[in-house]
């Protein structure tokens, strides 16, 4: 397949393509407006001769027309000259003529002999004659001097078109000079203005080369306001796939210690003299621990933490699931659970997450309470470039947790046997998520219902 163009390339085809039509359209404008105001020119002087004959001329007592000797250009009177003029009708020179020509017209088979009405006036152009092609101005006249004989005539006044031809096809040639030497030199700005204005794309993608060869850690920080909010989410990205690496091989880690202890039993017992009944006993119990610490290891694992890219979730759906699983295991109990969620509180990251760290805090609440649970969420106002947060509260009416007792009940051990049955493991997880999520976990004493109460605050960076 071949290979996308660039931004750049792109931008400067489309503009090539527009920059292109606008000079087209121009040239063709400017032409037009040439030739328009040229032909305009051509027919202002063709009626200045045709005037200048007028008035030359003159008529004797027999009424005959007595063109001027002199034409009121030189080329009048030079043969072939591109500058003709004739006079049509009654009485030119005497009764018998009814045309005359200027001497440059003898000769010369030209369309300079049709009769038009007194008052009307013709332009035309270029006509096609035997030797070229001309532009010729005629005007029907009725002449009458005294008590003399009126006459009726028509006066023809042509030029060659090749001195008209040749302006236009001058201004052409230099229209297209300097629209093309613009055209040229805006497209060369353009890519100036064009590389000049990516180079803080080029710079990211460099500076994210640099991070990917592990040269720098993060992208920089000095890019335009529009791509700044891009660099932050990026390097919020990079951080979040960093810390879940380092979580993903601390849980290996973890695991491979936790399981040392369980396998280091195993093999005791295996080297030792034992009895088939203790021995099988101890491998149970010993197996059993491990696949607890590798159930535990795995949930701290799956935990995604603050995802840059990830769409809010609500709260309600997710939490009416958990409760009514939860109620059907504690049904004996008739422990109801209540909701005060507020309908703008969202969580921003896996769902997976929010089902685990739901569903730990809420069955350690069923499990102490007597009859009453209470779920509160309410969101966390955001902050300059800080996206909102979610805070979560679970309260209970059970026995609570003794003040003396809450840093021992939250703390994380390395070994995953050492959890507190029903609490140290569930906790830990949430523990986990928590700090996954930039956020802060504490325990207190319920006012309102006088047991435990869980206060979750995850942050929205």
């Amino acid at each position: 397949m071949a290979r996308p163009l660039s931004l750049q390339a792109r931008s400067l085809a489309a503009a090539g393509i527009a920059l292109a039509a606008f000079l087209g359209l121009t040239f063709f404008a400017l032409d037009r407006a040439f030739f328009d105001a040229a032909l305009s020119s051509q027919r202002e002087r063709l009626q200045g001769y045709l005037h200048a004959y007028l008035a030359g001329a003159d008529t004797n007592r027999a009424g005959n027309l007595i063109p001027p000797e002199v034409g009121p250009d030189p080329r009048f009177d030079r043969p072939d000259s591109g500058l003709y003029a004739s006079i049509v009708g009654d009485h030119v020179r005497n009764a018998r003529e009814r045309q005359w020509r200027s001497p440059s017209a003898l000769g010369i088979d030209q369309p300079l002999d049709s009769e038009l009405a007194p008052g009307e006036t013709r332009f035309e152009g270029p006509l096609k004659y035997a030797d070229g092609e001309l532009f010729v101005l005629s005007q029907g006249i009725s002449w009458s001097v005294g008590d003399r004989p009126e006459l009726k005539l028509t006066l023809h006044v042509a030029e060659d078109s090749t001195a008209l031809q040749n302006q236009v096809l001058a201004f052409r040639r230099t229209l297209l000079t300097w629209l093309g030497g613009l055209g040229v030199g805006l497209l060369l700005l353009l890519l100036g203005v064009l590389r000049w204005s990516m180079a803080p794309l080029r710079k990211v993608a460099g500076d994210l080369a640099r991070v990917e060869r592990g040269a720098e850690e993060h992208l920089g920080d000095r890019y335009p306001a529009e791509l700044s909010g891009l660099a932050t989410n990026l390097n919020k990205f990079i951080d979040s796939e960093r810390d879940r690496l380092k979580r993903y091989r601390h849980t290996l880690a973890d695991l491979a210690h936790s399981l040392k202890t369980p396998l280091a039993v195993i093999r005791t017992q295996l080297e030792s003299e034992v009895e088939g009944k203790q021995l099988r006993w101890t491998v149970l119990e010993q197996v059993g621990r491990m696949d607890e610490i590798v159930a535990y290891q795995l949930s701290r694992a799956a935990t995604s933490g603050r995802q840059t890219f990830a769409a809010p979730l609500p709260l309600e759906p997710y939490a009416e699931e958990i409760v009514r699983s939860l109620e059907k295991v504690y049904a004996d109990r008739q422990v109801l659970c209540e909701f005060e969620i507020d309908p703008d509180s969202r969580f921003r990251g896996d769902q997976g997450d929010l089902m685990e760290l739901l569903g730990n805090v809420l069955e350690n609440a069923f499990k102490w309470a007597k009859r009453s649970v209470l779920l509160t969420t309410r969101p966390i106002a955001a902050q300059g470039n800080h996206r909102s947060g979610l805070e979560l509260i679970v309260e209970d009416d059970g026995p609570g947790i003794p003040e003396d007792r809450v840093d021992h009940l939250l703390q994380r051990g390395v070994r995953g046997d050492e959890r507190v049955q029903g609490h140290g493991i569930g906790l830990s997880i949430v523990q986990d998520i928590i700090k996954a999520y930039s956020g802060s976990l504490k325990v207190t004493r319920s006012s309102a219902l006088g047991g435990a109460r869980f206060e979750l605050r995850l942050m929205g960076d």
